[in-house]
């Protein structure tokens, strides 16, 4: 493969890429822009060169791809993976079969037709990266005929002109008289003279490059190297192709080109924003994989605000316009009418006695060279009676990646004749074949180096037609290759190879069916001979018309190539193709009032920035989505630096439309909105390509790992189709909320069809669920819970590109799943960046490894290392420390602490009329081995001190001799020690703030104690004004696990007492006993529900002595993990009680005597007092028959008033579902699960039953607000 002689940007400039890129990924299109172009041919590189250079913002889509010299396919099976095949294979009276394989994007598109197929050319540069370069202009004669619109038929030099424009651009020449003499031009001028035709041999002017240096547009190039690789794409950097001309210009002058988008077709916008939608199925990313009807459905689609110019070749072109015709846009019945293959005709002169050296080369051969793929032809258009006569015969020649397939065509179909010839030359002509057959086409003296190629250009009946057929285009031209004209072209070729000593040879399609095949297909949206849709589907200057019988156009859509050309011309199209569209954006401009800058371009930079911006960039530079902050010059460079790896993925389900808010982790009301939009079939799909990032920031838990780009369809959310860009993924990214979890996230602004702007958000869980168990890990990475919310937007710019979102409203809720086809074909998709073998492997490997590493670290977390409490400072979200704190030394002389927090005057809870609340108390007490944090929790943004506290109690919270206290540590106390503080504590508030009665919530062992102190009589019953007892109060009654451990013969407080002493510590580290760290090793296997594991040696250690407190799902990563500093320990003395009584049922005194407090005369002492017991419902430590055996008994005793005359009903139980035990408190949302019912009973104990909270206007109540938009 040959490289450049001259570089294509300055030498002082170090590229990072090997070759250019000047489209851009499709990640960063803009959902709008003034101008797209559909297509980069000659038509369509005009159009966007031009209006770019008006200012106007460009929008290029190509469905090839972007390939420099050098990247271009140069042997067989390089070729093959380019090539695309599509159409009606050999069609008859019998019909044909569709066909449509290969690569969608790639170089070559066989189209296969009735009577004459079609080669297509994809790429960045449309065509003319596979035509042979001959610019010739078409016959003044041809345009003067009545098919033509009037003002060019009627003077036909006004497009001189328009082909003087195209010539300065792509700088035409003949092959230098004084460059090597080529032996096929050689032998094709003597043709000409046996066939009679010798004055009509002429060179034909060339977009091939003879000299070095930068070209019109800026761009530098090299001489050719006479290789004859024209055809399969130049590598030596000659080929003036409209890549390095028009479209480098566009790129120059600030159009953005986005490649792999094939346009299906056009809608005309209905509403104020105006202009057109196109729709295009993008091949990027292995979309492909996800099967054809997919990648058709799940359309990504621009805005064009003015102008589309349609510039998609002849066939592509009517394809669009004959889809958009279907999907409701009114054109000219003429459209798919009317089209000609250009009379064209391929043969080959096989086996000539001489050497003809048409086959083309991968490097070059200074001995002998090929020449361009054709440098001169018989001319035979002018002077005829009739111009419709005239035809041009050019000699060619075929490039190396075609070559083996060319032998076997040649070896196997039959010749138009073979010439008289002797033994002796028969002989030498078997032993040519056999040689080109052992030794392959390039060998000496083989067949193929004496083989000629011929292309005819001439007219046909222009009376093919394009149609769909199931949606697929069929392409029928009737009788071409029957036709007399076929049958003179041959006669002559005939005589010329005759003279030759060769045979000539017709395609294969020719001998299958008398089939014809063109590389010029021209017409399908003709222009009309009387600028009406009675007579064409397009005026004189490309526009579109709306009907027949009509004059009226579709404003700013317009058609730019050969589609627009009436007939066939004789000659090759491309400078008239150019030149048309030339004077059509001419047109367009001066309509619009645009200035098309005419200044010259510096030499082009094609690995820098371009040198100008469309006049109105400032306004609609685009917000990439991400918190950080990219300068959009170096989007796309820093994009295509930090890319790593590509996948594309597949997701559908049902998405149900809805108003309710609900929480983010709310996983019943996603599964509730699935069935109900699973019952009304709203189906929802999500096809989007994500762009990983670099290792960095792929473990950067603050930053996003990958960009999204893609698809949301849901036919009954108003706006579908929505396109995403720019969105974003997060992979594994810590579950903040919910600890042991990670999240894969999504988060995507969506544009609509309609222009409306929604949101959607949406996440996989990964949590201990996974634990060992394939397939809920399965279910977990495939399980999308979407919430999409639509916004108040506050500001837009004048481009629709910046928003600033505020107050979401929920649309919709749903689920969508990965199905395993679509996930094996999402691994097909696995795409690594890299421009080496090496690069693209480092790159796959750390993606893998990074997926595989967070996958097992929660699918082994029984197994993983054990997670020991932090050392040193902890910064806090919430820090809360009291106002004051008072020493209490109880009747014992045991001294413990108690906490007092003042409600803010600035932040307290309003009556009715707008008032302040009275600041009333409110006494707190904690449970065994805890302290006053888990009220005041600092790890959870809103905890219960902060809640009761603003609505306007002065909080008191007790830290009696079982909690965690220094004083009392490792000492020997039980819950009936613990009724003397708490006694002590009420007396000292009670001292301070009067002798009013005091409101308590007790949980757990804290209520166990408070139950003891008033049911021996110890704490006054009249000094209580109400009770909240959390999870347990009179009546303990283990959870399952709990009292299997209470009823062992041999108990578990006895085992560790006698092996490693009487306290229990749930704080631990690595720096504890042998006997300790084996203990931590051996609760890893303690037994639990899957859904509960984790990795906290504190934890595990936590729900041996106490059971399992909390359902991990509701607490939060940092609450977890720092565990240890709110849970201390607990004696063996005091769980050998607590044990006893929770097997019994019963509140008891300390051994010996065990006194039972269940006496009636015991329970008497609670007449009166108002009293609620909630319990989580699926607490691992005490049993839900806790609460309800003590519910029973009080109202067994008092009645449902407590014994108070009239006095409602007075006793109340909940259980709270989705809740253990601790997190009732220490539980992220428990502030809005169980705080408010807490509250609402104290508020009616304390301020009346007709009192109504009014909540101040603080930062909770902005947090709360915000937690429920979100």
């Amino acid at each position: 493969m040959s490289t450049y002689s001259e570089p294509l940007l300055p030498t002082a400039v170090t590229p990072t890429n090997a070759f250019p890129r000047i489209s851009k990924p499709v990640e960063l299109l803009r959902h709008s822009y003034d101008c797209v172009v559909i297509g980069s041919g000659y038509g369509g590189s005009v159009a966007a060169s031009r209006m770019a250079r008006a200012g106007e913002s460009v929008c290029l889509l190509e469905r090839g791809e972007e390939r420099w010299p050098g990247e271009y396919p140069t042997t067989s099976l390089e070729t093959l993976k380019q090539y695309r095949f599509s159409g009606d294979f050999t069609p008859s009276s019998l019909g044909g079969f569709a066909v449509n394989s290969g690569n969608p994007t790639g170089m070559f598109n066989v189209f296969f037709g009735r009577d004459q197929s079609a080669l297509l050319g994809n790429g960045l540069g449309g065509t003319s990266l596979i035509n042979a370069n001959v610019f010739l202009e078409a016959d003044k004669d041809i345009l003067k005929m009545g098919f033509w619109p009037p003002e060019i038929r009627q003077d036909p030099t006004l497009l001189d002109n328009y082909y003087q424009k195209v010539r300065d651009v792509l700088e035409p020449e003949p092959y230098p008289d004084n460059w090597p003499t080529l032996k096929k031009s050689e032998i094709f001028r003597d043709q000409a003279q046996v066939i009679g035709l010798g004055d009509k041999f002429r060179k034909v002017p060339l977009t091939t490059r003879f000299r070095p240096g930068p070209n019109s547009s800026g761009v530098n190039m090299s001489a050719s190297t006479l290789t004859g690789q024209d055809s399969t794409g130049l590598n030596d950097g000659s080929k003036t192709t409209t890549l390095v001309t028009y479209l480098a210009d566009a790129w120059n002058w600030g159009a953005e080109m986005f490649c792999k988008c094939e346009v299906r077709y056009i809608e005309k916008v209905q509403d104020d924003r105006g202009g057109y939608l196109i729709y295009f199925a993008w091949h990027g990313r292995g979309r492909g994989r996800f099967a054809e009807e997919n990648t058709n459905s799940d359309l990504m689609w621009v805005h064009a605000k003015k102008a589309v110019f349609l510039g998609a070749g002849a066939i592509g072109t009517t394809e669009i316009l004959l889809r958009s015709q279907q999907m409701g846009l009114s054109t000219s019945d003429w459209v798919g009418r009317g089209m000609s293959g250009n009379g064209d005709v391929l043969a080959f002169g096989h086996n000539c006695k001489q050497e003809v050296n048409a086959l083309g080369k991968p490097s070059p051969d200074p001995k002998n060279p090929v020449g361009p793929t054709i440098t001169s032809a018989i001319d035979n258009r002018e002077g005829l009676e009739n111009p419709l006569s005239g035809f041009m015969i050019q000699e060619g020649c075929m490039p190396q990646a075609f070559c083996q397939l060319l032998q076997c065509v040649l070896d196997l179909t039959p010749g138009s004749h073979s010439p008289d010839m002797s033994l002796l030359e028969r002989t030498r002509e078997a032993m040519s074949l056999w040689k080109s057959r052992l030794l392959g086409p390039f060998s000496n003296k083989g067949t193929l180096e004496n083989t000629q190629v011929f292309l005819i250009m001439s007219h046909d009946g222009s009376q093919a037609t394009l149609s769909l057929k199931n949606d697929r285009p069929v392409l029928e031209f009737q009788g071409v290759g029957k036709s007399d004209r076929i049958k003179r072209f041959h006669d002559i070729l005939e005589k010329a190879t005759d003279a030759v000593g060769g045979t000539l040879v017709y395609t294969p399609l020719y001998h299958m069916n008398k089939q014809q095949i063109t590389a010029h297909p021209l017409s399908g949206a003709p222009m009309s001979r009387d600028n009406t849709g009675a007579n064409g589907a397009t005026n004189h200057i490309g526009q579109v018309f709306t009907g027949n019988n009509t004059s009226e156009t579709h404003p700013g859509l317009i058609v730019v190539d050969g589609a627009v050309i009436p007939a066939s011309i004789g000659v090759n199209p491309l400078a008239t193709i150019a030149a048309l569209a030339e004077r059509t954006v001419e047109a367009y401009a001066r309509e619009n009032g645009l200035i098309i800058n005419e200044k010259k371009n510096d030499i082009l930079d094609l690995f820098g920035e371009p040198a100008h911006k469309p006049k109105d960039w400032h306004s609609y530079e685009p917000d990439l989505g991400f918190d950080y902050e990219v300068p959009y010059q170096l989007s796309k460079t820093e994009m295509l630096r930090l890319k790593s790896l590509e996948f594309t993925e597949l997701m559908s389900g049902f998405i149900h439309k809805t108003s309710l808010n609900a929480a983010a982790d709310d996983k019943p009301a996603y599964e509730s909105d699935f069935r109900a939009g699973k019952g009304r079939g709203e189906v929802g799909r999500l096809l989007i390509s994500a762009t990983v990032l670099d290792g960095s920031w792929l473990r950067e838990e603050s930053q996003p790992s990958s960009m999204l780009t893609g698809t949301f369809v849901c036919p009954t959310i108003e706006g579908s189709p929505f396109m995403i860009s720019r969105g974003e993924l997060g992979l594994f990214k810590r579950a903040h909320e919910t600890t042991g979890s990670s999240k894969l996230t999504y988060d995507c602004d969506m544009t609509g069809a309609n222009g409306r702007r929604l949101r959607l958000r949406g996440y996989k869980l990964v949590d201990a669920s996974v634990s060992l168990s394939p397939l809920q890990m399965w279910r977990s990475t495939t399980t999308l819970y979407v919430t999409i919310t639509e916004k108040d937007i506050r500001n837009e710019d004048s481009n629709e590109e910046r928003i600033v979102w505020h107050d979401d409203k929920v649309v919709a809720r749903g689920i969508l799943n990965i199905h395993p086809k679509d996930f094996a074909s999402e691994m097909m998709t696995l795409s690594p960046a890299g421009s080496s073998l090496l690069t693209k492997t480092i790159n796959m490997s750390k993606f893998l490894s990074f997926f595989a590493s967070k996958s097992l670290s929660h699918f082994l977390t029984p197994l993983g290392p054990l997670e020991y409490p932090e050392q040193g400072f902890v910064p806090y979200m919430n820090y809360t420390p009291p106002s004051q704190t008072y020493t209490i030394i109880a009747s014992d002389g045991v001294e413990t602490e108690l906490h007092m927090w003042e409600p803010s005057p600035s932040a307290v809870a309003t009556d009715s009329r707008g008032t302040p609340v009275k600041i009333e108390n409110l006494f707190m007490i904690p449970g065994a081995s805890v302290d006053h944090q888990i009220f005041s929790l600092p790890t959870i943004p809103f905890n219960a001190v902060n809640y009761f506290t603003r609505a306007g109690y002065r909080v008191f919270v007790t830290v009696h001799r079982i909690c965690q206290l220094k004083s009392t540590r490792e000492q020997d106390w039980t819950t009936y020690d613990s009724r003397l503080d708490i006694k002590a504590c009420i007396k000292q508030i009670r001292r301070i703030y009067g002798r009013s009665k005091l409101y308590t919530i007790a949980h757990c062992m804290g209520a166990v104690a408070f139950a003891s102190g008033l049911l021996d009589g110890t704490i006054p019953s009249k000094w209580i004004l109400g009770i909240t007892c959390s999870q347990v109060f009179m009546n303990p009654i283990w959870n399952t696990m709990n009292m299997i451990k209470a009823r062992l013969p041999l108990g578990l407080d006895k085992i560790y007492y006698s092996v490693l002493g009487n306290w229990l510590d749930c704080s631990t580290s690595t720096a504890d006993s042998l006997a300790q760290q084996t203990l931590n090793q051996l609760l890893r296997f303690w037994p639990g529900t899957r859904k509960e594991m984790c990795k906290n040696a504190a934890c595990h250690r936590a729900t041996l002595l106490f059971g399992r407190c909390w359902n991990h799902h509701n607490l939060n990563e940092e609450t977890h993990r720092n565990m240890d500093r709110f849970f201390g320990g607990g004696s063996m003395n005091m769980m050998n009680s607590l044990k006893r009584m929770g097997s019994r049922g019963y509140v008891s005194s300390n051994a010996p005597e065990y006194i039972e407090f269940n006496e009636p005369e015991h329970i008497e002492r609670l007449r009166g007092i108002p009293i609620m017991s909630f319990i989580g419902q699926e607490s691992g430590v005490i049993s839900p028959r806790a609460t309800e055996k003590t519910y029973e008994r009080l109202i067994d005793a008092f009645g449902i008033s407590a014994g108070l005359p009239g006095g409602g009903i007075q006793y109340r139980r909940r259980v709270v579902p989705g809740y253990g035990h601790l997190d009732c408190w220490m539980g992220r949302n428990a502030w809005r699960d169980v705080y408010p019912f807490v509250r609402e009973e104290v508020d009616r104990v304390v301020r009346g039953e007709s009192y109504q909270f009014h909540q101040p206007n603080d930062r909770f109540k902005c947090f709360a607000e915000d937690h429920e938009a979100h």
